[in-house]
């Protein structure tokens, strides 16, 4: 079989790569024979962002996981955010905050050792004992026990109507118990997907083998290969090249120099926003975040750094809900109305961050400066690797934070990530804000059961966020996913859950 050369882990630039082929290195891994069913060829994937924290499901790693098919979960929600049967068959809801899963027979962990209620339960409490805890359990109190070999349940401490939903965060993926050693978790051999993660070199690259012992169908191809490429310019290049199958987030710039036949847009509930220091500093004045709202001219950053690709936002949730638009209604409007003045700001100096690894952020960083500048502010960057400046930002170090944030990642429902950038007891309260009027809101749509009333009342918490200008949100970002000619079902997901499935292979 012939292997694909894998891309070489650092930045490419048209000075420092003017041959091309002497940017890319060749793998060396093994990978599982093929059989009859399959054609065994092996996918070349490069991603963005590199393990933040080794692959632990405990992390946002978790998702890495999940697009490779190397852990799952109970449960995973299908196009409508609906709950739908995974590694567990079957749930009710058997009182109002205990829910009762019945885990799917015959399931075996690729260590070889068969599922079980208690493997369930283990994972499932390391995830709600975890520090952090995962964003998907931000607020929610729950237990998991095992009440026989194939049933669990999940305790909460209230009343959730969507503990299915909950259960399908890559971040509660279930693992075979050798996965777990005090608090550290090795996902290496411990999941029960249709791809093995066999090794992982630092924040390099990651090697995956077929399953050949999976429970549903054996996967179309023998393995994955996959590489960590920060840089924008490296990751479309190796896409142009032929060096990679599956090339994730492609820079909007790189994006004329790429066949158009090999790139694709997904809309994405992912939306591009400044977070503004509530606690201290400037922004900690109503009226100089109203300032700063007023400033920025969503259209012309739109337009210059995205290209025209991607939505001018008008609230935090974008199209990829379009029954949000729907629900800004008159009240909505009128509390909106209620937001401060702008404060004269003449002078006032502010410290903007971002990172490098979403290559468009230094980009909106620019535009952002000029447009906060031009209003009178005096603005200072501080631009880095989001491995880097991840701790700052969550310690409250900068006065404004440019971030692309995930809006429903994690349960299919944005109620979890309102509660986890806005609630008091927020997780990744970048804005470091707290009122009791947003937790009251957040709090409301949590307690309803999914519907329109749901809806409402998730619509109702945005607008009392936006009221209080704890973050501005600029625009909704269409992901460019990159195929190379012969890619077959490889997964264009909204929600970042799935790349490569059982079903995606290279042809020949």
């Amino acid at each position: 079989m012939t292997r694909r050369p894998s891309l070489a882990l650092f930045a490419v630039s048209t000075i420092s790569c003017l041959a091309l082929t002497s940017c890319f290195s060749t793998g060396s891994s093994e990978s599982a024979p093929a059989t009859e069913e399959t054609d065994g060829s092996r996918i070349s994937i490069v991603h963005m962002q590199p393990p933040r924290s080794g692959l632990t499901p405990l992390s946002d790693d978790a998702f890495k996981l999940s697009r490779w098919s190397a852990a799952e979960t109970l449960v995973i929600l299908d196009d409508l955010g609906e709950a739908q049967p995974s590694l567990a068959s079957e749930w009710e809801q058997t009182a109002p905050t205990e829910w009762t899963f019945t885990v799917r027979d015959g399931v075996s962990f690729h260590d070889g050792t068969p599922l079980t209620a208690e493997d369930v339960a283990r994972s499932l409490t390391a995830a709600a004992g975890a520090s952090p805890t995962p964003r998907i359990l931000d607020g929610v109190d729950l237990t998991a026990a095992a009440t026989d070999e194939m049933t669990v349940t999940v305790t909460t401490a209230v009343e959730d109507p969507l503990v299915p939903q909950r259960m399908s965060s890559p971040q509660l993926s279930i693992l075979a118990a050798s996965a777990y050693d005090g608090d550290m978790v090795d996902s290496r051999g411990t999941g029960t997907g249709p791809f093995v993660l066999t090794a992982l070199d630092g924040t390099s690259s990651a090697t995956l083998d077929r399953n050949e012992d999976y429970w549903g169908e054996p996967a179309a191809s023998s393995g994955i290969d996959v590489q960590f490429v920060p840089d924008g310019t490296a990751r479309a290049a190796a896409l142009r090249a032929g060096t990679a199958d599956v090339v994730e987030s492609i820079p909007v710039s790189q994006v004329a120099q790429i066949d158009e036949d090999l790139v694709f847009e997904v809309p994405m509930p992912r939306t591009n926003t400044l977070y503004l220091n509530t606690q201290s500093g400037p922004f900690a004045d109503p009226a100089v975040r109203a300032a700063a709202r007023e400033a920025i001219d969503r259209a012309t950053i739109v337009a210059t750094v995205y290209e025209g690709r991607a939505d001018v936002a008008e609230g935090l949730l974008g199209p990829a809900l379009p029954w949000a638009a729907e629900e800004r209604d008159v009240d909505y409007q009128e509390i909106l109305e209620d937001r401060p003045e702008p404060a004269p700001v003449d002078g006032v100096r502010i410290s903007l961050g971002t990172f490098t690894d979403r290559a468009e952020l230094p980009e909106v960083a620019v535009q952002l400066e000029q447009q906060l500048e031009a209003a009178g502010f005096v603005v200072e960057q501080d631009v880095r690797e989001y491995q880097f400046i991840e701790a700052d930002a969550l310690d409250g170090a900068f006065d404004a934070f440019i971030l692309s944030r995930a809006t429903v990642l994690d349960s299919g429902d944005p109620v979890a990530y309102m509660y986890s950038d806005f609630a008091c007891e927020g997780s990744f309260n970048v804005s470091q804000f707290c009122d009791p009027a947003v937790d009251e809101a957040l709090q409301k749509a949590a307690a309803i059961p999914a519907g329109a009333e749901r809806r409402q009342a998730i619509i109702a918490a945005e607008a009392e966020i936006l009221a209080r200008d704890a973050a501005i949100p600029m625009l909704h970002e269409r992901v460019i996913q990159g195929e190379a000619a012969g890619v077959d079902g490889a997964a264009r997901d909204p929600r970042e859950r799935s790349l490569v499935t059982g079903d995606t292979r290279v042809e020949q």
